[in-house]
C-alpha cells in the first residue's frame, strides 16, 4: 500500500489518518469476506511501502494471519517486512511489469496504489498485470474521486474540478507534487469500470467503503474461479475486530 509521507499531507494521529485507518480495516475485512480466501491460498500484495509513520502502513502484511502465504511487492525497499513478519516474502518491483509468471498467485490484493500509477494507459497496464498473475481473483482499492475531501491533499471539493483546473489549483497552492498526474490521478466508479474492461478483467464488481453514508473508497473485485477452497479453511473477518476510532462511520 502506498502511504509514504509524500503521498499525504495528513499528520500521524490526525483525524484524516484515524479515518483512513478505520476505513482500511473495513476494506481488509471486505477482502476476506468477498474473496472467501482460504488459509492455504497464496496472496500477492502490490504496493508495499517503506513508510512506518502510521499503524496501518502495510496493513495486509500486518493483519493477514497466514504470513507465509503472502508476497509483498513494492517500488520502495520494504525488506524489513520479512523481519517483522517471519515467513513473508518481499520482492522489489513495479506493479505495471510484475516479475512473475501468469497465474502465479491465488489472489492479488492492492490498496491505495492505482491512483499513484500515472495516466489512464499506465493504470490500465497495472490492472492487466494484476489480472494476469492471479489464479482465483483480485481485490483493488482506490479513493473515490467524488468523496468531498481529497485525503492526500486534505482539501475539500477542489478535486471535483476538471483535471486541468484541479492540477492548476494545486500548483497555485504550492502542491506541485500532487499536481503531477503520475503522482495523483483520482478515479470515479465509471473511470474504474472502464479501466477494468479495457484491462480484460471479467465478471468484476465495484463496491464501496463509506463514511457517514458517503463512499470514500472504490473496491474492485473479480473472480477467475470459485474463490472458496473446497478443502481449505477460510479466513474469517470476524476474528479481526475493528480498531477503535473517534470518527463516526457507517
Amino acid at each position: 500500500m502506498t502511504i509514504n509521507p509524500q503521498y499525504t499531507r495528513a499528520q500521524p494521529g490526525s483525524l484524516p489518518i484515524k479515518i483512513s485507518a478505520y476505513q482500511r480495516r473495513k476494506m481488509f475485512d471486505a477482502f476476506l469476506r468477498d474473496s472467501a480466501i482460504a488459509a492455504s491460498d497464496t496472496v500477492l500484495d502490490i504496493g508495499a511501502t517503506s513508510d512506518r509513520s502510521f499503524d496501518h502502513s502495510n496493513y495486509l502484511e500486518a493483519w493477514y494471519p497466514a504470513k507465509a502465504r503472502v508476497t509483498a511487492l513494492g517500488i520502495d525497499d520494504a525488506s524489513f517486512l520479512t523481519g517483522m513478519y517471519p515467513g513473508l516474502t518481499f520482492v522489489r518491483g513495479d506493479g505495471r511489469a510484475l516479475p512473475f509468471r501468469s497465474l502465479s498467485f491465488d489472489y492479488v490484493h492492492s490498496s491505495a496504489v492505482l491512483e499513484h500509477i500515472g495516466d489512464h494507459r499506465r493504470q490500465q497496464s497495472f490492472l492487466r498485470e494484476v489480472w494476469r498473475v492471479a489464479r482465483k481473483g483480485i481485490f483493488i482499492t482506490t479513493p473515490n474521486r467524488w468523496f468531498p475531501v481529497e485525503f492526500h491533499t486534505v482539501l475539500p471539493l477542489v478535486h471535483w474540478l476538471p483535471a486541468p483546473l484541479f492540477r492548476d489549483a494545486l500548483r497555485r497552492l504550492g502542491m506541485e507534487f500532487y499536481a503531477r498526474e503520475e503522482n495523483l490521478n483520482l478515479l470515479s466508479r465509471r473511470n474504474l469500470a472502464v479501466l477494468a474492461q479495457q484491462a480484460g478483467i471479467e465478471r468484476f464488481a465495484i463496491r464501496t467503503a463509506s463514511l457517514l453514508g458517503w463512499p470514500t473508497n472504490l473496491l474492485l473485485s473479480a473472480a477467475k474461479h470459485v474463490a472458496a477452497s473446497a478443502t481449505g479453511q477460510t479466513i474469517d473477518p470476524r476474528e479481526h475486530p475493528l480498531p477503535r476510532c473517534d470518527a463516526r462511520s457507517d
